[in-house]
């Protein structure tokens, strides 16, 4: 995984915080622009929702190679 994967979560939350800002920041938003960023936003959301997918599947998959498996566990 490059570097620049690693940071795209924080960054991701970074251009969202910025577009939040924008639309609470403008007095008079103009309609084409206000599409433009919610296009964006809803793309850094579904690249954001799968970053969390593929973090969650990584602490799985640790979980799983440090739990002992109750098949070879021994019988007290």
């Amino acid at each position: 995984m490059s570097k620049d994967e690693k940071k795209s979560l924080s960054a991701n939350l970074a251009k969202l915080a910025e577009i939040a800002k924008w639309f609470d920041s403008a007095d008079d938003i103009d309609i084409e622009k206000g599409l433009e960023k919610v296009k964006e936003a809803t793309k850094i959301i579904k690249e954001s929702k799968e970053r969390l997918k593929d973090i969650e599947n990584e602490f799985t998959e640790i979980k799983k190679e440090i739990e002992p498996e109750d098949d070879l566990a021994p019988d007290f």
